[in-house]
């Protein structure tokens, strides 16, 4: 069974991807197993002195699964199975790691979105991803 990965950071523009993927699962012999990935950005500085790690956790949690809402909601009422995952750390970076971690097939983006920076990470995760994964990128518009 194929593997897919979809990168999931809660725009419309990702959303939108989303539900393009879900009218071309009929590509697929067989319906892929699915992942949602969120990937939240670490906090910086030593925010840990004022807040405990689990706090901290917690926030990122609530953060990516409140990005995933859309997503989840659009592969339910598809009546798709998918499992979803919330990472901290740099987008692309995390993406390949869990991407290839997991034995993935494909890694399945929008054009716009993957990040809180909306504007600016058309072009930098998306051009990043296809510099850093080994593994096949479908670019959904």
């Amino acid at each position: 069974m194929l593997k897919m990965l979809l990168p999931i950071d809660g725009s419309t523009a990702c959303n939108n991807a989303v539900s393009q993927f879900i009218e071309l699962l009929g590509w697929y012999k067989e319906v892929p197993e699915i992942h949602l990935l969120n990937v939240q950005f670490p906090f910086h500085g030593d925010v840990s002195l004022f807040v405990d790690q689990e706090s901290i956790k917690q926030y990122h949690l609530d953060e990516g699964l409140k990005d995933l809402n859309k997503a989840r909601e659009l592969l339910d009422q598809a009546g798709i199975a998918y499992q979803y995952h919330v990472v901290v750390g740099d987008a692309a970076k995390m993406i390949v790691q869990f991407a290839t971690e997991h034995a993935c097939d494909q890694i399945v983006i929008g054009p716009r979105g993957l990040g809180t920076v909306q504007g600016l990470l058309l072009g930098s995760v998306a051009s990043k991803l296809i510099h850093l994964s080994p593994i096949p990128i479908l670019l959904i518009k």
